[in-house]
């Protein structure tokens, strides 16, 4: 579908490309238009295009980018563990946070310490990524003179400058996280807290911190992980808009500069390679289910 969409679309990427290599130039000629589509394969029938690219992907060739020329596997291969990095800190985050939440909230149900937290998780979900990452860059420039590195610091090279780069856009990220998970982490404490074994354990002498932390948290937490696992997902695709606020070169913001270029190598091998992250990440959600529920077995 993005492969039709991006070619049916108006516009004309040869001409960009014409233009942006004319030097100065107002005007290209329709001569140069049509060697130009020739050399970058744009002359041909869209199904001919198509075939081209499956043929391709079938050779694990992921083409090169029209701009550029450079290829989008190196590419995927310097981009995509920053988002990665960038993804796993804000579920990392969220867990920390909504977690200890969720449990407190639910064990003292329908008291101020269950209000405070349902009501910050409404604002969380209300608040949209982008507004609150723009909101705290300005205020930490107007009051701290903080603004966002001009070049990224790679973990291997400065672990700290790349840490204090990232948490700020991971909190920005978590936010929203935070607040689903809590809300489904006291939804399903307090269905879990009603069962039987929990009765069994309490009556057998157990604190309430073990049957919380040891028996009831294992079952609620399947729930949790199965949402954490599509938040992952969406984090992986979803966080361009916090990557270009925030200056990061990940897979966003690869993929904002190659939707306002025209770049179709680009735009649609990064399309198909977050959807096998998609579908790995839900494979490991369903595997890791059987180690939290000894009930479930695949066969």
């Amino acid at each position: 579908m993005i492969f039709v969409i991006m070619r049916v679309a108006p516009g004309d990427v040869a001409g960009l490309i014409a233009i942006g290599g004319s030097e100065g130039e107002e005007e290209v000629s329709l001569a140069k238009l049509e060697k130009l589509r020739e050399q970058l394969g744009l002359n041909q029938p869209l199904h001919m295009q198509f075939v081209s690219w499956m043929w391709d992907l079938a050779h694990f060739d992921l083409d090169r980018s029209l701009w550029t020329r450079q290829p989008v596997k190196e590419l995927l291969i310097r981009r995509f563990p920053l988002t990665l990095q960038l993804s796993a800190m804000a579920l990392l985050l969220s867990w920390l946070i909504a977690i200890p939440v969720g449990i407190l909230s639910a064990v003292k149900q329908d008291t101020p310490l269950d209000y405070i937290p349902r009501f910050l998780s409404i604002i969380g979900l209300a608040t949209p990524n982008f507004w609150l990452g723009i909101l705290m860059l300005t205020y930490l420039a107007a009051f701290f003179g903080w603004v966002p590195a001009l070049t990224y610091a790679a973990p291997w090279r400065s672990p700290g400058e790349n840490f204090s780069q990232l948490m700020l856009p991971a909190v920005v990220l978590g936010t929203a996280l935070a607040a689903i998970q809590t809300r489904m982490t006291r939804a399903t404490m307090l269905e879990v807290l009603r069962e039987d074994y929990i009765r069994t354990a309490h009556s057998k002498g157990l604190g309430t911190q073990a049957v919380l932390w040891r028996h009831a948290l294992k079952n609620a937490a399947i729930p949790v992980l199965t949402i954490s696992g599509s938040q992952l997902s969406g984090l992986i695709s979803g966080s361009l808009v916090t990557e270009v606020v925030f200056n990061l070169p990940g897979l966003g913001s690869a993929t904002v500069d190659a939707v306002r270029l025209r770049d179709y190598p680009v735009i649609q091998n990064l399309v198909l390679f977050i959807t096998i992250v998609h579908i790995g990440v839900n494979l490991g959600v369903d595997l890791l289910y059987a180690y939290l529920d000894p009930r479930i077995r695949y066969s």
